[in-house]
């Protein structure tokens, strides 16, 4: 059994932006007890349709998942990506949806006190451990990914975000997503992580996020985020939205406190 439980929450705010295009969801897996799913999807500016079939996908992906025999760190990762893959497609196979797009961050937590994360383009993934960061996701692996695989010139590579060619994101029908992977094992009270759109992380630096979430509830710290993110974008902010999980030592029996 795991030393810790999980407190988790999602928010989101629409910015000084028209409509809400982000989505955000929680899941748990019905046959496989124990694993939890945190997806944050940006669907960009132009609509909402590559973040909802990202939900759709993640959900019933994670239904449908069994621990089986062999559980592994690969194959968790392996669905994953399968979940961005199967997103990707899917927009792909209907031209209604020739300008869907979506950035997305997943992450998977298992009983056996491991997470597996996969990122597709500018939302993020942030780790913390007892109020330091531990890690942040970025472009630095997609960008080296297009030098080294697509052969494409070191600075063109750092301007990608320009480029509607080289844009990392799924439903993009001239480019396949890159899907960037990370795992972390031995998780332990006191950890926390932080999944985000560009609409949040700009706003702050990895003190301040790491701050917020280590000294509130997810409730709380989302709150406090978003107020600070809309005062900081002085009436330009973009869709806000975030899934925080925090990992919480479990209360000790009275009768075990007690000796």
């Amino acid at each position: 059994m795991s030393e810790y439980k999980i407190e988790a929450g999602t928010a989101q705010h629409v910015g000084n932006r028209p409509q809400q295009h982000d989505r955000v969801a929680l899941f748990t897996a019905p046959k496989a007890p124990g694993y939890v799913l945190a997806i944050v999807a940006d669907g960009g500016t132009g609509n909402a349709i590559g973040a909802d079939q990202a939900l759709h996908t993640a959900k019933q992906s994670f239904d449908d998942y069994k621990v089986g025999d062999a559980p592994s760190l690969e194959r968790l990762a392996a669905l994953l990506r399968e979940i961005v893959q199967e997103t990707h497609d899917v927009l792909l196979m209907n031209p209604a949806n020739a300008e869907a797009r979506s950035t997305l961050v997943l992450l998977l937590l298992t009983p056996q006190r491991q997470a597996v994360w996969a990122t597709v383009g500018d939302s993020r993934l942030y780790r913390f451990d007892h109020g330091a960061l531990r890690g942040r996701t970025g472009d630095t692996d997609y960008i080296q990914h297009l030098i080294d695989v697509d052969k494409v010139p070191p600075e063109a590579a750092r301007r990608h975000r320009a480029s509607r060619l080289l844009a990392n994101a799924v439903g993009n029908p001239l480019k396949a997503p890159f899907v960037a992977v990370g795992v972390q094992e031995d998780l332990q009270a006191g950890d926390a992580f932080l999944l985000c759109t560009d609409g949040l992380w700009p706003y702050f630096t990895d003190t301040e996020l790491a701050a917020a979430i280590s000294r509130r509830t997810p409730r709380a710290a989302a709150e406090l985020l978003i107020d600070k993110a809309r005062e900081r974008a002085k009436g330009n902010g973009d869709n806000c939205s975030m899934a925080i999980v925090r990992l919480v030592a479990r209360a000790m029996p009275a009768d075990m406190a007690a000796t």
